[in-house]
């Protein structure tokens, strides 16, 4: 077999009608084609093919006939091992997607992570922009840039991924930019759920802490508040703590909180891209219940969980209704919206940034945190700290022209 493999390689001016050429050529010398690959960058062409032929020589001549041109370059190579012939059905079980986001001109990212891909022994299979050249008022491009690469290769296996993040993330921390590693499988492509935390997550407060300043308890909930995020007090415990401090508080304190909150950088784009393309959302927090409400209704999230303080004669008793939504309970939440809505845990998506989101970005098929904590980030597979959260958008694998495209149909 090896004798009678060819690699068709074709590089040059892109030319309108090249790939009908090439493929009325292998027509004439009966050829099967292997593999097929094209990528046209700023109207440069890259096309290759492997191809099983009968003879060598006569193909050589017709397919280089066919594809004469003084701005194509046409290289036709032997391919002599059998090995050769089956790298792409390897590929197809070791490939990863590596998702480079950085908010300058990328280059120093985009040389650390092809770097270390090397290092890995990892091939750079295609990359993708994901984002399109923004322009200033004054028409200056305004540097951003995320990338989306498949890699494979052999150290492409959960071991050696696991190496490759955590040599990563320190240049990631070094550099400033974001990244993520996924596997490239049929789940990855059909996410269907995104869950996600709702204070300095979705929104950029911790609603108890607004409610405690109003309350004249500011610094003490505040305190409990981050020992709790940082994993230093049980989160039942902690939260029991603080809302006791909440005793006697009007409820209208809760109404003047809801109102005042402010979202986090690109929710408003995540979600109205989400319901546009037929994801489901949901709030899975250790907050409020009220003040979720209040933002479902506005932002149009489908479920939402929480917690709900007692309210006796218009003011608050200190006491929580119900199970208090802590770290193990997110986690359950989580799977039985997969099971409510039909899906595998691989199709679900989960962002968090506090101790307590841990269990549900580890159940998630992706779990996200979100400019979290030092503990959440040491332990996540998948960080977010520069960009907003519509970043999670091209972790997902949409683009740019995506999104506008969702943002202009509106949903």
């Amino acid at each position: 077999m090896s004798d009678d493999v060819i690699l068709i390689s074709v590089s040059g001016r892109d030319q309108p009608g090249m790939m009908s050429r090439l493929m009325a050529a292998l027509q004439d010398v009966e050829a099967d084609i292997l593999d097929i690959g094209q990528a046209v960058i700023h109207n440069e062409l890259a096309l290759a093919v492997l191809a099983r032929v009968v003879a060598i020589a006569d193909s050589r001549m017709r397919i280089e006939s066919a594809c004469a041109s003084e701005d194509v370059v046409v290289r036709i190579t032997p391919v002599q091992s059998s090995d050769q012939v089956m790298w792409s059905e390897f590929t197809d079980a070791n490939r990863l997607i590596v998702t480079v986001m950085a908010l300058n001109d990328g280059v120093d990212a985009m040389h650390a992570v092809s770097e270390l891909t090397y290092q890995y022994g990892l091939n750079i299979d295609f990359v993708r922009r994901l984002t399109k050249a923004a322009q200033d008022i004054a028409g200056a491009a305004v540097p951003r840039l995320c990338v989306e690469m498949r890699v494979s290769g052999t150290r492409a296996s959960a071991d050696d991924r696991q190496s490759l993040q955590k040599d990563l993330t320190q240049a990631a921390e070094r550099l400033g930019f974001d990244f993520s590693v996924q596997a490239d499988t049929v789940f990855r492509r059909n996410r269907r759920l995104v869950v996600l935390d709702m204070d300095s997550t979705l929104i950029a407060e911790e609603v108890m802490d607004e409610l405690a300043k109003r309350h004249g308890f500011g610094e003490q909930v505040v305190a409990i508040t981050e020992a709790a995020m940082a994993g230093e007090i049980d989160f039942k415990e902690s939260f029991r703590q603080r809302a006791r401090l909440l005793r006697g508080m009007p409820r209208a304190f809760l109404q003047e909180v809801a109102e005042s909150v402010k979202l986090n950088d690109g929710a408003h784009r995540l979600i109205k891209a989400l319901k546009h393309f037929g994801y489901r959302t949901a709030v899975i927090s250790g907050g409020f219940q009220y003040v979720g409400e209040y933002l479902a209704k506005d932002l149009g999230i489908d479920y939402i969980y929480a917690n709900t303080l007692e309210i006796v004669d218009g003011k608050m008793t200190g006491e929580v209704m119900g199970d208090i939504v802590d770290a193990e309970s997110k986690a359950r939440i989580l799977m039985s919206l997969a099971e409510r809505e039909g899906i595998t845990l691989e199709q679900t998506i989960a962002v968090g940034d506090g101790a307590n989101d841990l269990p549900m970005l580890t159940a998630a098929g992706l779990g996200i945190a979100y400019h979290a904590k030092a503990v959440v980030k040491e332990s996540a597979r998948h960080s977010i700290s520069n960009f907003g959260l519509d970043a999670i958008l091209y972790l997902i694998g949409f683009s740019d022209s995506d999104i506008e495209q969702a943002l202009s149909q509106g949903s």
